[in-house]
């Protein structure tokens, strides 16, 4: 029995080597960015490259490195995972604490230990605050000297959408809504369903982000896939891998567009008036691909999502195949390099608080690459945009999120603009909500 106990150890101890090593990229993350992306072979094996940046948290007085003509600062410090941001119209701060639900029937066998082993070193694994705190700048010093428990008790939050008087919340598993006025600090009454959301025991992609329509009349929420590649099954992805909308007074619902493997950040483009996501897409299929993207939303559209990828590059591994949907798979906008997660996403508002080059465009949180050596994302970009669609490649905005140790200070997520047009990053790692805003003077 102890000689079998050793070999078990010993194969598990190949395993785990063979994770921390895996082919190495051979494009530049530049390569895989922009409208038309270099999309090489791919490339699978049976252990996947696993290149973790082991979480350790910011030293005291570090912050990351702000572009050139900015300045960042904490805004919000000693938060408990802040994933997600919603600014109210009086300039009050909300931020989602918040961390996956229990999901018993996600990432089982060996793999499945594995993969949580690597979420705990990257610092995934904290149990979730499932709460949204109010952070307030009452006296416009750029740090928030008020803070606030808004609303305890809820399900894995994530998303936020203030329509009128009501307060919308995207639980793991429902969009529910909260009774609210202007500069309130703490919700009591309870929550009324407005829709439920797909969620269940497997439950891999937990976040489910959200979004007003412009005339609040709608609500369009991001619920991402079960599964890498549809590997548990297409019954267990019904209602997944799109982007919802919602009928914001009777909750009755519709997908609006599908195909999207990880749909996280919504943001509405002003120039044209369409809606925008981020999506995080597939792994596994080697250290250049797939390139995560933004696209601009079309109404009844497909993207691929699991049998094929950037229209119609085939996804081999999905069985069985489905060449009716590969040919009318929509392409995205522009890509953001591959294995970057991208999540958070904020259109520009202009104004003088940020430098003009920031002006128009979209703001993007990389949370960071597991699946990719050497690592990419860690970092918040900014995608120019003229006459609303992108034009040119992003420009970094905060980076050095990973020491040269490689181990990750913070980890951005969710972005967004302050009521005095200062960006907001949420850091889940680092457990900050910083501030960007212009290095002379401005607040």
């Amino acid at each position: 029995m102890p000689s079998t106990r050793r070999r078990a150890r010993g194969a598990l101890a190949l395993v785990i080597a063979a994770a921390g090593c895996g082919a190495s990229a051979r494009l530049r993350v530049e390569d895989g960015t922009g409208p038309r992306p270099t999309l090489p072979a791919p490339s699978s094996s049976l252990i996947p490259t696993v290149h973790v940046a082991a979480a350790r948290s910011w030293p005291a007085g570090a912050t990351p490195t702000a572009a050139e003509g900015t300045t960042v600062r904490a805004f919000a410090t000693g938060l408990d995972h802040p994933r997600w941001l919603h600014v109210l119209p009086n300039g009050d701060v909300l931020v989602a604490e918040t961390n996956a639900p229990p999901r018993p029937d996600d990432a089982r066998g060996i793999r499945g230990w594995l993969f949580k082993r690597f979420q705990k070193k990257a610092g995934g694994a904290v149990p979730s605050a499932d709460r949204i705190t109010l952070l307030r700048d009452a006296d416009g010093d750029g740090v928030a000297e008020v803070r606030s428990v808004l609303l305890a008790g809820l399900h894995s939050p994530f998303g936020m959408a203030l329509v009128g008087d009501a307060l919308h919340v995207a639980n793991t598993d429902a969009v529910v809504r909260f009774p609210y006025a202007t500069g309130q600090l703490k919700i009591s009454a309870a929550p009324v369903m407005v829709t439920a959301l797909p969620a269940g025991r497997i439950n891999h992609h937990w976040t489910k982000s959200l979004i007003a329509s412009p005339d609040g009349t709608r609500l369009y929420v991001g619920v991402g896939s079960n599964s890498n590649v549809a590997e548990n099954g297409m019954a267990a992805e019904e209602g997944r891998a799109a982007v919802w909308e919602i009928d914001a007074r009777t909750g009755a619902h519709r997908v609006f567009a599908s195909g999207l493997r990880n749909p996280v950040g919504l943001a509405w483009e002003p120039v044209r008036g369409a809606l925008w996501v981020a999506v995080n897409e597939r792994d596994e299929l080697g250290s250049d691909l797939v390139p995560d993207f933004i696209t601009s939303v079309r109404d009844g559209a497909f993207y691929g999502w699991p049998y094929s990828y950037y229209g119609a590059h085939v996804d081999a591994r999905v069985r069985p195949a489905r060449p009716d949907l590969v040919a009318k798979a929509v392409a995205p906008d522009y890509a953001l390099g591959p294995h970057t997660a991208s999540l958070g996403l904020a259109a520009a508002r202009g104004g003088d608080a940020l430098p003009a080059r920031f002006a128009s465009g979209m703001f993007v949180g990389q949370h960071g690459s597991w699946n990719r050596r050497p690592r990419s994302g860690y970092r918040v970009v900014f995608v120019p945009f003229v006459d609303g669609v992108p034009n040119g490649m992003p420009l970094d905005v905060l980076t050095d999120f990973v020491d040269g140790d490689g181990r990750a200070r913070g980890r951005p997520v969710g972005v967004a603009v302050d009521a005095r047009g200062a960006l907001l990053v949420a850091d889940d790692v680092g457990n900050v909500v910083w501030r960007v805003t212009r290095s002379d003077g401005a607040r």
